[in-house]
C-alpha cells in the first residue's frame, strides 16, 4: 500500500468520525436550541395572557363594578380579557393558542377537551407541580404546550363559583345556573395552556444543520487536498526523486549528478546522507578499479 493511499485512508477515516461526531453534537444542540425558542414564545405569551388577568383585575373589574350588578360585563373576567387578547394575536399567528381549560367552566367554550383534561387531572395528583411542558402531534404538525394550574387561591373567587344562589344574578342571566359552581378554596379548577407550532422552528434547525454539516464536510476536504499537496510537495516528490536516484546508482551510473536536498529539515538531511553514501560508493568503486589496474 503506498504512503499516498495510507495516509488518505487514516485522514479518511479521522475525517468520518470527526464528521458524523460534529453532526451529533450539532444536530442535538440545533434541536435542543429550536425547543428553547419554542418554550420561550410560550412563556413570552403565556406571560403576556396573565398580565392581561392582572390589568382586567386591578384596573378595569373595579370601575365597571356600579354596571356590573345591572348588566354582567364579560370585560370584568380576566379569562375574557385574556382570550380577547389572544385572539387580537391569532389573527397574525393563528398557529398559536391559549386555553383556560375548566373541568366546570362558567362558559362551555372553556370546558376542557380529554387532553386539556389529562393535563389539569395531572396538576390534581402532582399538587406540588406548577407547570408542565409537553408535545402532541396535531393534523397540522406537532406543537409544543406549556401548562400551569388554575387554582383557588382568592376566597373572591366563590362569590361566583361556590353556588347558583350565592352567584350575582347579572351573570346567571348570561350563563345559566348549570355550569361552573361547586369550586373549592385551594382546588385546581383548570389550567392554562399555551400551545406554539414546532414545525417552523424545527425546520430551520434542520435547514441550519444542514449547511452546517454541508460547511464542516466541506472545510474536511479542502483539509484532505492541503495535506495531500503538502505530502506530495515535502514527502513523496522528494522521495520520488531520491528513489529515482537511487535506481540509476544500482544500475551502475556512478558518475550521476547528486540531489539537490530542498524543502522540510528532515528531507534534506536524508537527502544530504543519501549524497553521501553516493559520493562514499563511487570512491570505494574507483578503489577498486584502480586496484585491479
Amino acid at each position: 500500500m503506498g504512503l499516498r493511499l495510507t495516509f488518505n485512508l487514516v485522514l479518511g477515516i479521522a475525517a468520518i468520525i470527526g464528521i458524523a461526531l460534529a453532526s451529533f453534537f450539532t444536530y442535538r444542540f440545533l434541536q435542543e436550541n429550536a425547543r428553547q425558542e419554542i418554550l420561550d414564545s410560550a412563556r413570552i405569551m403565556l406571560q403576556s395572557a396573565l398580565a392581561v388577568r392582572g390589568y382586567t383585575i386591578n384596573e378595569i373589574r373595579p370601575l365597571l363594578a356600579l354596571q356590573q350588578k345591572r348588566q354582567f360585563m364579560p370585560q370584568t373576567v380576566p379569562a375574557y380579557a385574556a382570550h380577547s387578547y389572544v385572539s387580537e394575536f391569532q389573527k397574525e399567528y393563528p398557529e398559536y393558542s391559549y386555553r383556560e381549560a375548566t373541568l366546570n367552566p362558567t362558559n362551555p367554550a372553556d370546558r376542557a377537551t380529554q387532553w386539556e383534561a389529562d393535563v389539569v387531572n395531572w396538576f390534581r395528583n402532582n399538587q406540588g407541580k406548577k407547570e408542565i411542558i409537553g408535545e402532541r402531534d396535531t393534523p397540522t404538525g406537532p406543537i409544543m404546550y406549556l401548562a400551569r394550574s388554575i387554582q383557588i387561591k382568592d376566597p373572591k373567587c366563590l362569590a361566583c363559583h361556590s353556588t347558583p344562589s350565592e352567584a350575582p344574578a347579572t351573570m346567571l342571566s348570561s350563563y345559566g345556573p348549570a355550569n361552573g359552581f361547586g369550586w373549592k378554596l385551594n382546588e385546581i379548577v383548570g389550567a392554562q395552556i399555551v400551545s406554539v407550532p414546532m414545525s417552523l422552528p424545527l425546520r430551520r434547525a434542520q435547514e441550519t444543520f444542514t449547511i452546517m454539516v454541508g460547511v464542516i464536510i466541506g472545510v474536511f476536504l479542502l483539509i484532505v487536498i492541503l495535506l495531500n499537496l503538502m505530502l506530495s510537495s515535502i514527502v513523496i516528490n522528494p522521495i520520488k526523486r531520491m528513489s529515482a536516484k537511487a535506481n540509476e546508482i544500482s544500475m551502475g551510473a556512478l558518475q550521476v549528478e547528486e540531489l539537490q536536498p530542498k524543502g522540510a529539515k528532515e528531507i534534506v538531511t536524508l537527502g544530504q546522507s543519501f549524497n553521501r553514501m553516493h559520493r562514499s560508493l563511487a570512491n570505494a568503486v574507483k578503489m577498486l578499479d584502480e586496484a585491479e589496474t
